[in-house]
Parts: structure tokens; C-alpha cells; sequence
């Protein structure tokens, strides 16, 4: 057998178990996708260790910045690839924003470092269960149509708000009315969002011309420019917040460094004994929030990505979603195990989408860029978060077009739809914005006389989702 044919075969055979022509796709739209995807979430690499390495524990213990940095890129790359050969859709893992944010904000007040993660790696095993055990399914499968379209539509908003926040183009006015503005005192008045504009509109242009490549064409393209600038106008960074009109995240300029050595030391640093620090209701509370956090954002956003890839039927649901969600809840276990926080979905896949991506093949694209990142740290600073933040612009721009099969003749659809929508960018959370549509949904379809219609899994649901919002008075009254 000649090496052409070995190829050939080769190729077939990947071709055949992604299903990447029967998908509509091809290995070069894998490709990019894949790596649009990668430079879209890359600066996680940098703000997870942000987030985590800036809190101490309750004895005064941290997590070292360039241990949390390793762990983050070995982690994210593992579960890319893992999600990608056992689900086969193209759903990037990383460390998820909002329970990294918990941890280091409310958790760590309370227990250790490594008793946090033990939550975390509990909190993924009780995703695992309920995912094999078919109840996430069924919660999913329990969902009507209009509120899953309402949560893709309100993931794409979401994703846009983030962008529009990271390029500094909306910014906290430090008021309470209004409570955010545009740019400094009604201005784009910095160096750094005036390239999210640019990107921004070379972006959209190639989009709205239907150039093959756009995103990555934009990303490239924005991020020399962006170099440029810096060069020319030396702006640096933010310095959290001292310099405002400097960049976000990371400073656009070829490093001194290119290379250096991942300290895989945090791996293994887990511990169960936070019952017995705080009591066992306070650690059940703690879990309880996790498990509805990772629960319901994964669900939601994969619920947006598989609607916005194409691959969504009539009912919501995807391709291998029982794999699909048992695999979500490992990467919670793993990114605890990893001391890297619990690893989830992420919604700047819908990029690699937009750019293509249809299949899991673009996961190990991703993934493997990811493992890599843990040697090329510095070069993952180069795209700054300004140029990355309008390509997720111009991602919510494509999952909000989804709002056209939404049916809003009926108010009882309406607001429980409108709360979906605007609650998850309004809160920056996901599982809130689900939460608002669950609540008010089963409320006002039950009181328009359409209870029969209602899943009881969606009651129970619901229902849990209350205790989930009260869950402060909650802990008041149990004396945590």
C-alpha cells in the first residue's frame, strides 16, 4: 500500500468518526475554527491566574501565579481534546469565569485552597452522577423550545456585552444612574478601544462580504495593527485601573521571552476536611451553589452553540448530549484535581463556530494549542483582549439572529423570554438569566391556564432555582 493511500485513508477515517463532510465542513474549516477558538479564550491562560493567585485563603494561604498559569493551559487543553474525541462537537473547555470568581471572592473566606478545590471535584462528581444517571438530560430534554432560543439569544448578548466590557468601549461609571457609559466620560477616548473599533468594523466587513477566514482575518489583521500602536504611541497597560487608558489585559508587543517551563506542583493539592472546618450545612450550601452554577451555565451555553452550529434539531437537543454532559461534569473534577477551578464549556466557541467549526476535530486544533500555551506563555499575551473582544461582538451579533423563531404572541412567552435574555448579560451570569426565565415561565404559564403543559421536572427545577437566589437569607437563618 503506497504512503499516498495510507494518507488517504488516514484522512478518511478522521473524516468518517468526526463526521466532518457529513457535517458540512472540511479539515481547513476544523482548523481555523479551531484556532480562532483558541486565540478567542487564550486569554484565559493569563486572568485565571489573575483571579485566583489575588486571594488568600482563611490561614492566609495563595495559589502562585505561574502554577495556577500551567495548571490552567494543561487543564483546558486535556478537556478540549477529551470533550472533542467523546462528544465530537466543537465546545472549547476552559476554567469557568464565574466559579473561579466564586472561589476566590466567597469561598476562600471561609476554607483553604485545597479544600475549595475539594468542593469543586465534589461538585463535578454530583454533575457526573446526575449526567449518567440521565436526570441532566432529562432536565434538558424538560426545557421548551422557546427558552432554549431565549437562552441562545441571551448567551449572544451576553457574549457581546463581554466584548463591549473587556474593550473598554462600556465602562462603570462609578454612579449609581446610570451605572455604566460609554467609554471615559461618553468618550472612546483610549488608544486600545479605538483598535476594538477598528477590529470591530474590518471584522464585520469581511463577515458581511463573506470572506472564508473573517474572524481569523480580523484577529491577525487587528493584532499587527494593534502592535503597531503600541510601538508608536507606547500606551501600556492598565495596571488595575491606575492607567484607564491603557490596555485591559495584556500589552500588544513581542515578548523577551518566548519559552518557559510549566510548574505542574499544584496538581494533586485537594483536600475533603472543609465539613469539618465550617460545619457540614455550611459546606452542603457552598456546594449546592457550585453544582447549580456549573449545572445550568453549561447547559445553557451548550444549548446556544449546538443551535448556533447548526446542529440543534427541532427540540434543542445535539449530538451525543448524554456524553456531551457527562464529559462537562469530569472537567469539573478535573479542573478541581488540577487546582485550576472547575472547567466548563465556553461561550467564545461560538467563534470557532462562526469561523466554520462543526466538529470535534477542531477541539483537538484548540486543545493542543492550549498544552502548548503552558510553554509559550508570553506569546498568548500578544493578541490583545481589545482585538479578541470584538470578535466576540461580532458572535453575539450572529446567536442573537436567533430570536426569529421565538413566537411572542402570548405574553406568558414573552417575559419569561425577556427575563432569559436581559438578566444574563444585566448580571453577568448565565444561570441567572435561566433562573428568571425558569421562575417565571412556570408561574405565568401555570396561572395563563397552560399548567398541563408544564414538565414537573421544570417545576422542581424552578423550584430549586428559588432556593439558589435566597440562598444568602438561606444561610442567615442557619446561622453561616
Amino acid at each position: 500500500m503506497s504512503e499516498t493511500t495510507t494518507r488517504a485513508g488516514f484522512r478518511g477515517r478522521l473524516d468518517n468518526y468526526f463526521e466532518i463532510t457529513k457535517r458540512g465542513s472540511t479539515f481547513g474549516a476544523e482548523v481555523r475554527g479551531g484556532l480562532v477558538t483558541f486565540v478567542t479564550m487564550a486569554y484565559i491562560v493569563i486572568l485565571n491566574p489573575i483571579i485566583l493567585s489575588g486571594s488568600k485563603d482563611v490561614v492566609g494561604g495563595v495559589l502562585q501565579f505561574q502554577q495556577v498559569a500551567a495548571v490552567t493551559g494543561l487543564t483546558a487543553g486535556v478537556m478540549t481534546i477529551l470533550f472533542g474525541i467523546v462528544a465530537r462537537l466543537p465546545f472549547a473547555f476552559a476554567a469557568g469565569l464565574g466559579i473561579n470568581s466564586f472561589l476566590a471572592v466567597s469561598v476562600v473566606g471561609q476554607v483553604t485552597w485545597p479544600e475549595a478545590m475539594g468542593l469543586v471535584v465534589i461538585n463535578g462528581l454530583i454533575i457526573v452522577l446526575l449526567s449518567a444517571t440521565g436526570l441532566r438530560r432529562m432536565i434538558f430534554t424538560a426545557v421548551p423550545m422557546q427558552l432554549k432560543l431565549a437562552i441562545t439569544v441571551g448567551i449572544g448578548l451576553f457574549i457581546a456585552f463581554i466584548g463591549l466590557v473587556d474593550a473598554g468601549f462600556v465602562r462603570s461609571t462609578g454612579f449609581g444612574s446610570p451605572p455604566v457609559g460609554l467609554g471615559i466620560d461618553g468618550s472612546v477616548a483610549s488608544i486600545p478601544t479605538a483598535i476594538f473599533v477598528v477590529s470591530l468594523l474590518i471584522t464585520g466587513i469581511l463577515v458581511a462580504r463573506k470572506v472564508r477566514g473573517a474572524l481569523l482575518i480580523g484577529i491577525v489583521v487587528s493584532t499587527i495593527i494593534a502592535v503597531l500602536a503600541e510601538l508608536v504611541f507606547h500606551v501600556g497597560a492598565s495596571a488595575g485601573g491606575k492607567n484607564p487608558l491603557g490596555w485591559n489585559l495584556s500589552v500588544p508587543a513581542l515578548p523577551s521571552q518566548i519559552v518557559s517551563l510549566p510548574d505542574l506542583g499544584l496538581i494533586g493539592h485537594v483536600s475533603f476536611a472543609s465539613f469539618g472546618r465550617i460545619g457540614i450545612l455550611a459546606a452542603v450550601m457552598l456546594v449546592f451553589t457550585l453544582v447549580f452554577t456549573n449545572f445550568f451555565d453549561a447547559m445553557g451555553t451548550m444549548t446556544g452553540l449546538s443551535k448556533e452550529a447548526g446542529l440543534a434539531d427541532e427540540k434543542g437537543d445535539f449530538p451525543r448530549l448524554k456524553s456531551a454532559l457527562i464529559v462537562e461534569g469530569v472537567g469539573a473534577v478535573v479542573g478541581g484535581a488540577t487546582s485550576g477551578s472547575s472547567n466548563t464549556v465556553f461561550i467564545e466557541s461560538g467563534a470557532g463556530i462562526g469561523e466554520g467549526a462543526r466538529t470535534g476535530f477542531a477541539n483537538i486544533v484548540t486543545g493542543l494549542l492550549f498544552i502548548a500555551a503552558m510553554f509559550f506563555t508570553p506569546l498568548t499575551q500578544i493578541v490583545p483582549s481589545e482585538v479578541a473582544a470584538a470578535a466576540l461582538v461580532i458572535v453575539g451579533a450572529m446567536m442573537m439572529t436567533q430570536i426569529k423563531g421565538i413566537d411572542f404572541s402570548a405574553f406568558s412567552v414573552t417575559l419569561p423570554v425577556f427575563l432569559t435574555i436581559v438578566v444574563m448579560p444585566l448580571t453577568y451570569s448565565i444561570s441567572n438569566g435561566i433562573g428568571a426565565g425558569f421562575i417565571s415561565w412556570v408561574l405565568l404559564r401555570a396561572f395563563a391556564g397552560k399548567a398541563r403543559e408544564i414538565s414537573p421536572l421544570l417545576w422542581v427545577v424552578a423550584a430549586g432555582f428559588a432556593i439558589y437566589f435566597a440562598r444568602g437569607p438561606i444561610e442567615v437563618l442557619l446561622g453561616h
